[in-house]
């Protein structure tokens, strides 16, 4: 098992704009959950090896850095402001110079996560997190061996239906991933993906961890949902 300390890049850029009116004065990673900013779940199932937290924010990004200053859960931030929304991407590879020489965790800071599978994935030197569901058909697909190392990520549209994993956008990550320029999610598209990116990089096993129980928050219904969720599990 890899113990060595790393950084972890949470993305909270973006406005959350399927949250309409909810984000109009408050960043969606800081909409409350159970009376706190979602952002201090995200600290609390963070793995014990993280010992350092860099926030790539952008839309009212004061709230968050008032919010959680240079520590919090004695855990020193960085922030870095995200001035072009260029897509995930284009947020990690502003962290470049910041996440040393080690692998490091890149959470999305809407996302609510289990913490046992966080530590499962900071295991590897590379890792993908994928949601088990019985409807493939509208998320990214991840293709992986029976060794559950990742072959390829199939993005929407594509022809798959049933069960499968999907990708969750959370990963382990490790410097030999900016040995190779940030590819755009589509062709003439002026966003750039990480898991295009990620897919580009040779000679690499992506461990894929599986999980039930990640649980976006991108919309109000899925917010009540993740409140629900939250409110009936000892530990999310």
């Amino acid at each position: 098992m890899n113990d060595k300390e790393m950084k972890c890049i949470i993305m909270a850029a973006g406005r959350g704009t399927r949250m309409g009116s909810l984000c109009d004065d408050c960043p969606k990673p800081m909409l409350p959950l159970l009376g706190v900013p979602k952002l201090e779940h995200t600290f609390a199932v963070l793995p014990g090896v993280v010992s350092e937290v860099i926030f790539i924010v952008g839309y009212l990004q004061d709230q968050i850095r008032d919010h959680f200053g240079g520590e919090y859960s004695s855990l020193p931030i960085t922030y870095i402001a995200q001035e072009c929304l260029d897509g995930t991407g284009g947020a990690v590879a502003l962290a470049k110079d910041l996440v040393g020489e080690e692998r490091f965790l890149v959470l999305n800071g809407d996302d609510i996560y289990k913490k046992s599978d966080l530590e499962e994935m900071v295991r590897y030197p590379f890792a993908v997190l994928g949601q088990e569901t019985d409807d493939v058909s509208r998320s990214a697909a991840l293709v992986f061996d029976a060794e559950g190392v990742l072959e390829k990520i199939e993005e929407v549209p594509h022809k798959r239906t049933g069960s499968g994993i999907v990708n969750t956008g959370t990963y382990v990550l490790s410097p030999p991933y900016f040995d190779y320029p940030p590819i755009p999610k589509a062709p003439g598209s002026d966003e750039y993906g990480l898991p295009q990116t990620l897919m580009s990089v040779p000679d690499i096993d992506i461990k894929v961890i599986s999980t039930t129980s990640w649980y976006p928050v991108g919309t109000p219904e899925e917010l009540v949902e993740a409140e629900r969720v939250m409110k009936s599990t000892l530990e999310i």
